[in-house]
């Protein structure tokens, strides 16, 4: 479908100049160079062509403000992209980037084996399209930070972005996998990367790319593609610093075609995609180890003793300095808070502040920034403001439902509804979910001091909090508060490759020895599949006709045997109400006392299957509506899909 592009030479230079703080570098590109482009997606006919205005601009230098995370003005290269592609046709659209994409998947879901032909391993055919897109001898250029793990790996990342655009660098980030859009994977200084210079970068590596496809050689999968892509943009875009976030495992990922990167880490290790990596710490440990490059330094966190000896033999094989990295001490940040919640991400922050302070030296720049100042003394400013506002979408992130509080006709009273509040966390290891149900305890035992947002415009630059930082600032207090009757939900799904028998009894029983426990729970199938890639604008079904919910009646199942104590391989009553949801439970749901619930006699007043997550977002949000006394705390978790597809329901 998306093998007949265009190809033509019109080409467009690349995108932004960079003036850097400490120095300017000069690139020299060879005569086809990363940065020229040519856009001629699927279904453009020659004919098509005769009219059209060529594409060509020079992007313009621009001095480059820094030292403020929130507030990042566009620069006049960015308005020279939009204005350029104003002209593009609709088979440019973001849609049809997002098929072409979605073509590139080659398993149907997690856990089946992937299906790429051709002769060449994925490193030599890596390697290939690097060379076919003149990215190979640039990779060097971005100084790139290489970090690999099994838990918070993207707030390590986050966290490294935001201290080194603070510190002055213009700073590219790759991270996966994307919960709302794609674009999210690739952010330059902070934010994700524009509709249009996606566009502008896709198509010109789809094209060229498409052009060497052979059956030796054919289009590179997905993840393999968007990797090529970051090296692109970032090369393109000129970045001072690449932060690259592995995929999966470490040594066969696909980021591993980096040679030379400045500095590489390893946040905590546990036993996730164990059918690829391994059922054995050990053996992920190697895996994760595989991203060391001979003599380049590398850090790492505190380790079960399985996974740390693996790590120092590795290490000791290619002569790195490996060192372990201490928690952060609250106190070096001054009484200021870190941005990302939980206090797992003191252990993130600490290895992100190491792998700063190496990278600042070792590219000769602690010097110029910090001057004379001892790297292990006091933390820099710098590093504070990056610490303070690194944002993360989807973990440990808390969001008001400010869509509860709309009402339709005569204006309403003030706190004439509810408040429905979701602590959205990507929680699908063991780990993960512990860590996942210690924040959640320790968040809503100190929701009182948030605020308790309604339709003003105050709440307006709060949400713009959320969605940018995943935290709540806010001075203004709450009332009625004592009035409020809170519930507890649990909206959970996991893909099947996982182990909910592990992952449930570990949520329940965390979050328990901190007294916190659920009033509900409800199971519901993601929106998001594994073999197709949506945008944030992609349309959402409002429910699912003949969908299969077996799997949401074996969690369902399983969460009725954890909350009754039911232990062993004892199967519940199948004829009971546990195989024949309604499509929405009654409001009563909520109420109900847990007491009579009694899955044997089919009267479950404990969970919910719902069939369509929209319809659940609806359910909830009018549940508030009607009652101003009730506050909802919704834990998302279990799946990535999951909590990217309802943020995507709640930004619309």
């Amino acid at each position: 479908m998306f093998s007949m592009f265009v190809y033509t030479n019109n080409y467009l230079k690349c995108g932004i100049v960079r003036v850097s703080h400490f120095h300017e570098r000069e690139y020299k590109f060879s005569t086809r160079a990363p940065c020229k482009y040519s856009f001629q997606p699927a279904f453009v006919g020659t004919h098509d062509l005769i009219d059209r205005r060529k594409l060509h601009f020079q992007a313009r230098g621009s001095k480059y403000h820094k030292m403020s995370s929130q507030v990042m003005e566009k620069t006049e290269s960015n308005v020279a992209v939009e204005d350029s592609l104003r002209d593009l046709p609709l088979s440019n659209s973001y849609e049809t980037a997002m098929e072409a994409l979605s073509s590139l998947i080659t398993r149907q879901k997690r856990g089946t084996p992937s299906s790429v032909g051709g002769k060449y391993g994925k490193f030599d055919r890596m390697q290939m399209y690097l060379k076919i897109l003149n990215l190979e001898e640039h990779i060097p250029e971005l100084k790139i930070i290489h970090v690999a793990g099994t838990k918070g790996k993207g707030s390590t990342c986050a966290f490294c972005e935001a201290i080194l655009r603070e510190c002055g660098f213009r700073t590219g980030l790759f991270t996966s996998p994307h919960l709302i859009d794609v674009r999210e994977r690739f952010r330059i200084d902070g934010f994700d990367i524009s509709e249009d210079k996606f566009l502008l970068h896709f198509w010109d590596c789809w094209n060229q790319l498409k052009e060497h496809v052979s059956d030796d050689l054919p289009m590179p999968p997905l993840f393999q593609f968007l990797t090529v892509l970051a090296f692109k943009i970032f090369v393109c875009e000129k970045v001072d610093v690449a932060i690259i976030e592995v995929g999966l495992g470490g040594k066969r990922d696909s980021t591993n075609v980096i040679k030379e990167p400045v500095v590489c880490g390893i946040t905590p290790l546990g036993m996730d995609h164990t059918e690829v990596l391994g059922n054995t710490l050990g053996c992920i440990a190697s895996h994760k180890a595989g991203i060391f490059k001979p003599q380049v330094p590398a850090f790492t966190v505190h380790q079960l003793s399985e996974a740390m000896d693996v790590l120092h033999e590795k290490a000791h094989e290619l002569a790195v300095p490996l060192k372990v990295v201490e928690p952060l001490d609250h106190k070096k940040l001054e009484g200021s808070k870190l941005s990302l919640s939980g206090d797992h991400q003191f252990t993130n922050a600490a290895l992100a502040v190491s792998l700063c302070k190496c990278w600042l030296q070792r590219t000769g720049n602690w010097e110029k920034i910090f001057q004379n100042d001892n790297p292990e003394s006091n933390m820099p400013e710098a590093f504070l403001r990056g610490l303070t506002t690194a944002h993360l979408y989807g973990r440990a992130q808390v969001v008001h439902d400010s869509s509860s509080n709309c009402h339709f006709g005569s204006a309403p009273a003030d706190n004439s509804s509810g408040d429905l509040i979701f602590y959205l966390d990507g929680a699908h290891s063991p780990e993960s979910m512990e860590v996942c149900a210690k924040w959640f305890s320790s968040a809503v035992q100190e929701s009182k001091q948030l605020p308790n947002l309604s339709s003003s415009s105050h709440d307006v630059e709060s949400m713009k909090e959320v969605w940018g930082n995943g935290y709540i600032q806010s001075e203004r207090g709450n009332t009625n508060e004592s009035n409020k009757i809170s519930k507890k939900i649990l909206l959970f799904n996991c893909m099947e490759v996982r182990d909910p028998q592990i992952l449930l009894p570990q949520l329940v029983s965390t979050c328990a020895s901190s007294g916190t426990y659920f009033s509900k729970a409800i199971f519901v199938p993601s929106i998001s599949t594994y073999n197709k890639v949506t945008s944030g604008t992609s349309a959402i079904p409002s429910g699912i006709s003949n969908q299969d919910l077996s799997w949401q009646f074996s969690l369902q199942r399983l969460w009725e045997k954890i909350i009754h104590g039911i232990e062993g391989d004892v199967v519940l009553d199948e004829s009971s109400k546990l195989d024949s949801a309604e499509t929405l439970p009654p409001r009563e749901f909520l109420y109900e006392d847990a007491s009579r619930c009694s899955p044997a006699d089919g009267n479950l007043a404990c969970s919910s299957v719902i069939s369509s997550l929209p319809l659940t977002i609806k359910w909830l949000r009018d549940c508030v509506r009607e009652n101003p006394t009730l506050r909802i705390r919704v834990l998302v978790t279990g799946s990535l899909h999951l909590v990217g597809d309802v943020l995507k329901l709640l930004k619309r």
